[in-house]
């Protein structure tokens, strides 16, 4: 954690890509009971807006927790709490089957008792997406790790 205010400002590297799939969007919407045909009805979605079915985009936001760790390691960390966003933005929709990847920069370091709060600048990149490609979503994640 020491090592943490050095690196304000550094691009901390991208997560391998992770398959968005049909499964997860429909899991995603049982526990937030957000049952729109644009995410949960392939058949309909495929005449919609994006043709075909799209993730939700706080699922989108929701996969930097099980990407998140394959970018960034605090050894001395014993715990990492999710503190907050400052901002979320989902400027391109996630189709189902597409796959994703967080790229990670520290924005912050700051001292608390206990531990540091961070802020990571987040982006979640779409594979495959022509330039300019737009990003499924944009986010200030705002973390405290305690020693």
């Amino acid at each position: 954690m020491a090592d943490l205010p050095g690196l304000v400002g550094q691009h901390l590297g991208w997560s391998p890509w992770h398959e968005v799939t049909q499964e997860q969007v429909n899991l995603f919407a049982d526990a937030t009971g957000d049952h729109q045909w644009i995410h949960v009805d392939p058949e309909r979605a495929r005449e919609g807006p994006f043709g075909a079915p799209v993730a939700h985009g706080y699922l989108t936001l929701s996969l930097g927790t099980a990407l998140l760790p394959e970018v960034v390691t605090v050894d001395d960390a014993r715990l990492w709490v999710n503190y907050g966003c400052n901002r979320v933005r989902f400027p391109a929709p996630v189709r189902v089957g597409e796959r994703l990847r967080l790229g990670v920069e520290l924005a912050s370091c700051d001292e608390v008792t206990g531990g540091s709060q961070v802020a990571l600048d987040l982006t979640f990149e779409i594979e495959g997406q022509p330039p300019p490609a737009k990003p499924a979503c944009v986010a200030q994640g705002v973390f405290r790790l305690y020693a």
